[in-house]
């Protein structure tokens, strides 16, 4: 604010922020003025490169000057890719744990003398952990940073792994399976956080894709690789645990190196902190710290204000509805695969495996889709503002219960296996591109409060993903996986229409919104939203 044009080689700025009269201070009023312009933050210094505001009560704000190289948004090309890779690896990590769980049925039944329907509650429970625990927990980076989240929700999820590796009874192996979604949750739903943290909104996009790439990639990978895990008598079950065991430690080894801290407010905050150790003024401070409320308050908000959102906001409730039926089938056809192709065509669990090509296949045309959807964004966002991000998503609508009726339709022993594999493929395809499209067009309707809106999505999502697996097993065995697949595409029939009412009638329903008129306001008159240029000294 008001550095823009400031050289690199000066002291911080002083402003007299015109909220109450105040007098303009210069370096010789400061506090311990006798010590060097450095010492108290110049951009040369190796330590700070912020700049000082003082405020009608005296305190000294520490804020990032423009182009402080401090600043996660300022980081080199290089640096922010580099980053982002990484935490998208954390992603990558924990998002096999599902269908590689589920790949591993027979010989944990077998070992453990339980019931399928028990495996499948330990299957589901992964996403229960997954959806819930997000919303007492998102908050904590706020307080404490990412990092810390990061590096004990990848060592405690990999304990939980080892736990279930030698568990001897299926209770176990059902904690383990809830404490491991709830850590792979919390350290996953920062991954978002991070990549808006050094990437501008406008170059969001591919980071988004490669982020929903990851995920969908290292699930087939992880899928075909526990597949021939379980066809190894000496190994099976137990060993597609210790295995993730042992990629999660080594990331947690990795991440002690090199993972650092993207949160400006946390960065400033240390700043701050260590300006008041060395200059012996505790009035060094980052702005809003008097006004943050208590971690209580933030937990409290972050729990009711997604579940809010999903209630009262027409936008997050369609989606909500079109997730959570969506994400539900998606772990419904995981789970189904093994069962269609090792019943109908005969595949050993090796050879069903290798049918989770397809998710790989769906998230490379979903990244190629997802560069021509920025060519539409980019031509059409003047036009039609959000709702050009909905594209793509339109043609999922159609795609959908294309796919799904392929699926059950072509899953027939008289039929060439290969077209229940063109089903899925076109599934997965459908799934990744949602997921994108979903996560960026609330938070360009949302902005500020698009973390709450995507909470909301994120718990319908895996309360479909849950729930869904829990009855799909009933409707196969009594309706046969035709039948089945056909009711889910006849659900996804009725969907159709959701995105593509958003796409022609969200900027009304955004106007009928509080939240979003506000915003919508806040954007047209951005000069509302800064101090005047004459009244910067």
């Amino acid at each position: 604010m008001g550095t823009d044009n400031a050289p690199e080689n000066m002291s911080p700025m002083l402003l007299n922020v015109p909220i109450s009269p105040v007098k303009t201070l210069s370096l010789g009023t400061l506090p311990n003025a006798n010590k060097s312009a450095s010492t108290i933050g110049s951009p040369t210094d190796s330590v700070y490169a912020a700049s000082t505001i003082v405020s009608p009560t005296d305190s000294f704000y520490v804020e990032f000057r423009c182009g402080d190289p401090r600043n996660p948004i300022n980081y080199s090309w290089t640096r922010k890719w580099c980053i982002t890779l990484f935490v998208c690896a954390f992603n990558g990590i924990t998002s096999p744990a599902t269908p590689s769980f589920a790949m591993g049925y027979d010989s944990m039944i077998r070992d453990l003398n339980c019931t399928r329907f028990q495996a499948t509650v330990a299957y589901c429970l992964y996403s229960l952990g997954f959806g819930i625990v997000p919303l007492f927990t998102s908050a904590l980076s706020e307080e404490i940073g990412r990092r810390p989240i990061y590096l004990v929700s990848v060592f405690l999820g990999a304990m939980c792994n080892v736990l279930a590796a030698f568990s001897d009874n299926i209770q176990t192996v059902m904690v383990a399976r809830i404490l491991g979604g709830a850590f792979a949750s919390t350290g996953a739903i920062l991954v978002g956080g991070t990549i808006a943290d050094i990437w501008g909104p406008e170059e969001r996009s591919l980071p988004m894709a490669v982020f929903s790439m990851v995920s969908m990639v290292t699930t087939g990978l992880g899928s075909i690789i526990s597949a021939w895990l379980e066809l190894n008598p000496h190994l099976q079950w137990r060993w597609i645990q210790r295995i993730q065991a042992i990629v999660q430690g080594t990331y947690f080894l990795l991440s002690l190196i090199i993972m650092e801290e993207t949160r400006s407010q946390i960065i400033l905050r240390r700043i701050a902190k260590k300006l008041c150790k060395e200059t012996g003024d505790d009035r060094y401070r980052v702005r809003g710290e008097e006004t943050r409320p208590k971690l209580s308050a933030m937990i409290k908000m972050s729990c009711t204000r997604p579940i809010m959102f999903v209630l009262t906001e027409p936008i997050v409730t369609s989606i909500c509805i079109w997730v959570f039926f969506m994400s539900g089938v998606l772990y419904v056809q995981i789970g189904s695969v093994s069962g269609v192709f090792k019943h109908i065509y005969h595949f050993n669990v090796g050879q069903s495996g290798l049918v989770f090509i397809t998710v790989v296949v769906g998230s490379i045309l979903g990244l190629l889709a997802n560069f021509y959807q920025d060519v539409l964004y980019r031509k059409c966002v003047s036009r039609r503002g959000p709702e050009a991000r909905l594209y793509i998503a339109c043609l999922v609508a159609l795609l959908l219960p294309t796919s799904i009726f392929i699926y059950a339709w072509t899953a027939d022993s008289r039929i060439f296996w290969m077209w229940p594999v063109v089903g899925l493929s076109i599934f997965m395809f459908c799934s990744f591109v949602s997921y994108q499209v979903v996560f960026i067009y609330l938070a360009d309707c949302y902005g500020p409060m698009a973390s709450s809106a995507l909470a909301g999505q994120g718990l319908a999502r895996n309360m479909g993903s849950f729930g869904f697996p829990l009855f799909s097993h009933i409707m196969f065995k009594k309706l046969t996986y035709k039948w089945a697949n056909t009711i889910f595409g006849g659900v996804a029939v009725l969907l159709i229409p959701v995105p593509f009412i958003l796409f022609l009638y969200g900027p009304s329903l955004r106007k009928r919104s509080t939240m979003c008129s506000q915003l919508m306001q806040d954007e047209e008159n951005p000069e509302q939203l800064e101090f005047p240029k004459s009244q910067l000294n």
